[in-house]
């Protein structure tokens, strides 16, 4: 009989087998999600990566077709109305003078866009959008989002002043630090469409990423990083003035 009941018992798990088996299964879990999450985050920067070129290119032909380029769409929030995804204002009910604010997916008519009109990234945050408001001295001007004002100015006289540094600790009041091109990608977008990427509107709280988020004309980019305090997933594209230029003299809106 009692060796019965100890053949019983020795035929079940230990908690300590049991224990050993849980670990084993994490691992194994791990090993086989870790690739899955690493994919999917690939798909969702790329499928990202096409919308902003989406963006970029539905500009450059809103350009050729109506002379001159929208002003952002406004919201409060990454989820609030606003302007419903249209430019704000529009054209019939006063100047724009807004220099950032989210991509106004309605006025260009460009997909996929959230409920309220607003186009979105892989993360269905929304995709933010910035405009040259200002000339080199800092003045207001809205050449580049009023009718016609291209081209009564001219090439020559435009002075598209949007720059991207390589980190918000090289920017300063006129410029990024030094102004050499080592420390800028560029100092002279008209333009730049851009995803805060996977952790949200208001990113990781980084330095870099805080600067892409205070709606002036000065912003940051650079690879992704996940080092303690600069946290950075931004993705950003922007349209120089050769290219916009370029695009509306083939339109007839610039000679």
């Amino acid at each position: 009989m009692r060796d019965a009941v100890n053949k019983k018992q020795n035929s079940g798990f230990s908690l300590l087998e049991m224990a050993v088996v849980l670990i084993i299964l994490g691992f194994v879990l791990g090993a086989i999600l870790a690739p899955i999450q690493a994919q999917r985050q690939m798909l969702h920067q790329s499928q990202t990566e096409n919308t902003l070129e989406i963006a970029r290119k539905a500009l450059l032909g809103y350009a050729q077709s109506q002379g001159r380029l929208p002003c952002p769409a406004t919201a409060s929030s990454n989820i609030d109305a606003g302007s419903k995804g249209l430019e704000s204002p529009l054209p019939v009910t006063g100047t724009c003078t807004v220099t950032a604010g989210f991509l106004p997916a309605a006025t260009l008519g460009i997909q996929p866009t959230d409920s309220n009109g607003f186009v979105i990234d892989a993360w269905n945050n929304r995709i933010r959008y910035a405009v040259t408001q200002t000339n080199n001295a800092g003045v207001l001007t809205t050449h580049f989002t009023t009718a016609s004002e291209m081209a009564n100015q001219g090439i020559a006289n435009l002075q598209p002043n949007i720059r991207v540094c390589n980190s918000s600790a090289l920017i300063t009041a006129t410029r990024c630090s030094g102004g050499t091109e080592a420390n800028y990608l560029t100092n002279n977008a008209v333009v730049v469409i851009y995803s805060t990427g996977a952790t949200g509107a208001q990113g990781s709280g980084s330095a870099d990423e805080t600067a892409n988020l205070d709606n002036d004309s000065v912003f940051v980019s650079h690879d992704s990083s996940s080092v303690a305090g600069n946290e950075f997933d931004h993705m950003m594209v922007w349209i120089s003035p050769y290219v916009l230029y370029n695009a509306m003299i083939e339109a007839g809106q610039l000679h």
